[in-house]
């Protein structure tokens, strides 16, 4: 697993403890706002951690490459402007929409197109 990217190690070993037998981590990046505390990429799945719950409780969400339905970047941007300036991706599964906010547009463009890669 030396390829690996991931901001926090903590995050990378709360992934890897839960892996299932084979299974490869791509990246495990830190996210921001409200309700999200990181997402991870694998060779299976996408795994969310999700901060929204009421009295300090938290879930991690793990959400198969084969139920995603699309990925998008989320931008206030133009056309005109770079496309990856924002630092947001959604992730729509059925009718919900998971949205996660990175700091820097590198991470959103590396997650959108690993999920792109998975889901095609």
């Amino acid at each position: 697993m030396a390829n690996v990217t991931y901001d926090r190690r903590e995050q990378l070993k709360q992934i890897e403890t839960g892996l299932l037998d084979g299974e490869q981590v791509i990246a495990v990046y830190d996210a921001i706002g409200a309700g999200t505390g990181f997402i991870g990429l694998t060779d299976r799945r996408v795994i969310i951690q999700d901060k929204s719950f009421v009295g300090k409780k938290f879930a991690i969400t793990s959400i198969p490459y084969s139920k995603i339905t699309s990925v998008s970047v989320v931008s206030n941007k133009s056309w005109g402007g770079s496309f990856f300036s924002t630092g947001s991706i959604a992730i729509h599964v059925g009718t919900h929409t998971y949205e996660v906010e990175f700091r820097g547009d590198q991470k959103s463009h590396h997650v959108h197109n690993v999920i792109l890669h998975y889901i095609s």
